[in-house]
């Protein structure tokens, strides 16, 4: 989700003239293009192809777990690199054939194959070193990023499942649209200073209005479902877009970074432009397999 506020944190260096940027503290028209062609890439596969959203899972998800793996390792983390990444894929092919339970197996599995493999990596005679801490590190990534985005690839299989991921990602983008205009024009109080300065109540305001209208529009034009399901999906998808949003942001403070990657212009790295989605496609499959 887009904060609201000029960040304190930035890469260019004082003596050295930096980008136009928006008030939110993004190179705004860099960003603009990059979210059109990823947007427009996605919509393409969804309505044409949707089981083509699986290999743009397994194309992304890795890029984005690895950005993280880099950054904690640049802080002292040492991460099973090839199990997370090996069971990642993992996860996301193996909803084709077996849905839930293909995701939950490859899921238990990579943790295991993930704490064996820490454990062991430099031999029988030589004792790890913060063992606990680099496991639970690799155990959160693992549901971070490749768990919870394999629930977009279950949404796939399921009556008009490209339209379901459609609907969860037009609702999150244009919630973060709304936050975006709203925290620019009319954000004064902060909603999370400790974690993320640019947010403010005035933004979920606006996150709220897009998105609960863009999730009652898709819901009753692309899925065909009754209008008051789009009520309760968009704001879920709202919630959760916003706390994805506040956990990255804690993470990378806690790292003392701006951004996971350079991946993107004007977004950052992969995992900058999905952190509202990862929590959202949960959100979203629970919403919609429940209620629609």
């Amino acid at each position: 989700m887009t904060d609201q506020h000029p960040s304190p944190v930035t890469d260019t260096p004082v003596d050295e003239p930096s980008k136009k940027k928006s008030r939110a503290g993004r190179d705004l028209p860099a960003a603009i293009g990059v979210g059109v062609l990823l947007g427009g890439m996605a919509i393409g596969v969804l309505l044409f192809a949707p089981i083509g959203w699986l290999p743009v899972l397994a194309l992304f998800i890795p890029v984005a777990t690895h950005e993280v793996i880099r950054r904690l390792g640049e802080a002292g983390y040492d991460l099973p690199a090839i199990p997370l990444l090996i069971g990642g894929q993992a996860m996301i092919w193996l909803t084709w054939p077996f849905g839930t339970t293909g995701l939950v197996g490859a899921y238990g599995g990579t943790i295991v194959v993930c704490m064996v493999w820490r454990l062991l990596r430099r031999g029988l005679r030589t004792q790890p070193v913060n063992y606990l801490r680099d496991i639970s590190a690799a155990v959160l990534l693992a549901t971070w990023v490749p768990l919870f985005a394999s629930f977009s690839a279950l949404l796939i299989f399921q009556d008009h499942g490209g339209g379901r991921v459609f609907t969860v990602i037009l609702t999150v983008v244009l919630a973060d649209i709304g936050g975006y205009v709203a925290g620019v024009l009319f954000g004064k109080h902060t909603m999370a200073p400790a974690i993320s300065p640019k947010k403010s109540w005035e933004g979920l305001g606006g996150s709220l209005v897009f998105g609960i209208t863009a999730a009652v529009l898709a819901v009753t034009f692309v899925l065909d479902k009754p209008a008051w399901v789009g009520v309760p999906l968009g704001l879920m998808l709202v919630i959760t877009g916003v706390l994805g949003d506040l956990v990255e942001s804690q993470v990378k403070r806690d790292l003392g970074i701006k951004d996971m990657g350079t991946l993107l212009p004007g977004h950052g790295g992969i995992m900058d432009r999905i952190d509202a989605m990862l929590p959202s496609a949960v959100a979203g499959w629970i919403v919609l397999t429940l209620l629609a």
